[in-house]
């Protein structure tokens, strides 16, 4: 390409992850060698682009070290779900976890940072933006610092050890025990040392860090943010750091404008992460809502201000979570990919999700499993990103809807969810899910009130079905709708 396209910035923008791993290993596979990212095919690059995403997350780009590729590999449970995975395994698929990691350059095996650099400018090309990885509670285990910092890290002592093996190990050449990264809530990460937050030098340390990677890429996603907040790490290590993404965001933004930053963050603390200033959040709550196969939690979800949902990052599956294809049977799958990505907010899709694929590929491993495509599956997610691309969905205006009883007694408008798109030029969108194992009936009232005194049509735009109402009905008392469980529509709602 000539020209490069300019980048995207829509108000609800589409991401696509990509485990940069796997996806090398694919391509060598079908050429015979070993791949970099300079062999991503454009084809490749284009067809991302043609889909509508903004922005691409490449996975496991960093270099990391022999200390945790060796952990990874002998670990007893960790390789029994790799086992599980790929029933063929060799040492040779575990080259250790992407988030274990050594040093914030390219791994050379990818081509270093000079093919990252390459890649980034054959995206900017196609409108595509890059988000990379950011760890930052942890490093692995033979990071530099290990050796040159050990300041840098949550020492423990011989008791610590013995009582806590799970939680502590032995690192460097001077052999000091030093604490596993951890959460409060799990025994520590064993290929990883916890960073000491309360050490400023760490946080000037990590600050520079991200102020190297803001110049590689146009966003991060930063692992476990919230792990650093000076509450948390005070209930998980006894000690209490200053803040710090209140310090660093506005640091790196006054260097890099318009860089992004997205938190993996739970423990309802999504909200704390925006006032740091992140740009998005996992929704977490969302997907275990939909989990649940209740529509009440999901309506009351999507009830939320959108100073609050417009920066939450929807997803049904990533690298941590099983995939949406085995969590859900296909049609509840559908109905919740509906709600999930036709609402407001940051929408985050996963390699390997539209194909419907079922085995979960572990960030350690770099080869995945041969698995055959769900073609009616892969069908509906390219009705879906067709919608996703709609200018009303991308920049509009979004709305709940109220979904009345259809009669007096008829409970089973309970199930159901409405909401409504309205961009420029008069272009609307109706969003209909029965989110519910039973068949159900409700009326939902439109809110465009131009529509009163002429006729309606509602065509769907994930079906054939197509429907002419009277405007004065739907505006008044409503659409009524008949859906069967786990049923949908996407109507285009246009005036005659």
């Amino acid at each position: 390409m000539a020209n490069a396209t300019p980048i995207r910035g829509a108000r609800y923008s589409s991401l696509f992850q990509v485990n940069t791993r796997v996806w090398l290993t694919d391509l060598a596979q079908n050429s015979g060698r070993r791949q970099t990212l300079d062999d991503i095919p454009d084809e490749e690059l284009d067809r991302l682009e043609s889909q509508g995403f903004d922005w691409i997350w490449m996975l496991s780009v960093w270099q990391i070290g022999l200390a945790g590729q060796r952990v990874s590999r002998a670990n007893h449970e960790w390789r029994a779900e790799f086992h599980d995975t790929l029933p063929d395994l060799g040492d040779e698929d575990i080259a250790g976890s992407g988030f274990a990691i050594t040093g914030y350059t390219v791994s050379p095996l990818l081509g270093g940072d000079a093919a990252l650099g390459r890649l980034r400018t054959r995206l900017r090309q196609r409108g595509l933006r890059l988000m990379l990885d950011y760890v930052p509670n942890h490093v692995g285990l033979d990071h530099p610092w290990v050796e040159n910092h050990p300041d840098y890290f949550i020492a423990g002592t011989d008791a610590d050890l013995q009582r806590e093996p799970q939680n502590y190990t032995r690192a460097g050449s001077a052999q000091r025990v030093l604490a596993y990264g951890r959460d409060p809530y799990f025994s520590g990460w064993p290929d990883t040392l916890q960073l000491d937050y309360s050490n400023p030098a760490v946080q000037r340390a990590m600050a520079a860090e991200l102020i190297k990677i803001a110049d590689q890429c146009d966003g991060v996603r930063c692992d476990m943010a919230m792990l650093v907040l000076p509450d948390v790490f005070e209930r998980t290590w006894g000690r209490r750091p200053e803040p710090f993404w209140s310090q660093v965001i506005p640091q790196v933004r006054e260097r890099t404008a318009g860089f992004c930053f997205m938190a993996e963050v739970y423990w309802d603390l999504e909200w704390n992460m925006q006032q740091e200033g992140f740009d998005y959040t996992y929704d977490k709550r969302l997907y275990d809502r939909l989990r649940e196969h209740h529509a009440r939690p999901v309506r009351e979800h999507l009830q939320a201000g959108l100073d609050f949902q417009d920066k939450l990052a929807r997803f049904l599956e990533n690298h941590d979570e099983p995939r949406a294809a085995a969590t859900f049977s296909h049609d509840i799958h559908e109905a919740a990919a509906v709600i999930a990505f036709l609402s407001p907010g940051f929408r985050f899709f996963h390699q390997g999700q539209f194909e419907g694929r079922h085995k979960r590929i572990s960030p350690h491993l770099v080869r995945g499993p041969q698995e055959s495509r769900d073609d009616a599956l892969h069908a509906f997610y390219d009705r879906l990103l067709r919608v996703l691309r709609r200018a009303a969905v991308r920049d509009g205006r979004w709305q709940l809807l109220e979904c009345a009883p259809a009669w007096d007694g008829n409970w089973t408008s309970d199930g159901f969810l409405a909401f409504a798109w309205e961009g420029v030029q008069a272009e609307r969108l109706l969003v209909t899910v029965n989110y519910s194992a039973h068949h159900g009936q409700c009326y939902v009232r439109l809110p465009f009130l131009d529509l009163s005194g002429c006729p309606v049509r509602f065509t769907d735009q994930m079906s054939d079905a197509q429907y002419d109402r009277a405007g004065s009905d739907v505006v008044s008392r409503g659409l009524y709708l008949d859906l069967k469980p786990w049923g949908y529509h996407v109507f285009d709602v246009k005036s005659l």
